[in-house]
């Protein structure tokens, strides 16, 4: 999951999102303890994802959630 698609939902989104990925890590858990995980690597990867969803949703309350520059054709133009 990228940062950039987290970044565009909302707060009830994120923390919706941030419920399911944490029920999502219980489920790989319990998998893998029980030795029915295919993939253990499964298990890095929605850690990451809750570590992404969690850094934005402390960025927006602390109100320095990072803003990309918009591009418009006389920045491109000067670039190019």
């Amino acid at each position: 999951m990228k940062a950039k698609e987290l970044s565009s939902l909302t707060d009830n989104e994120l923390a919706d999102k941030l419920a399911s990925l944490k029920q999502e890590l219980f489920n790989l858990r319990f998998s893998h303890t029980t030795g029915n995980l295919s993939n253990p690597l499964a298990i890095n990867t929605c850690k990451k994802d809750i570590a992404k969803v969690k850094t934005i949703i402390r960025e927006r309350e602390l109100g320095i959630a990072k803003s990309q520059p918009a591009t418009t054709e006389k920045t491109k133009k000067a670039r190019g």
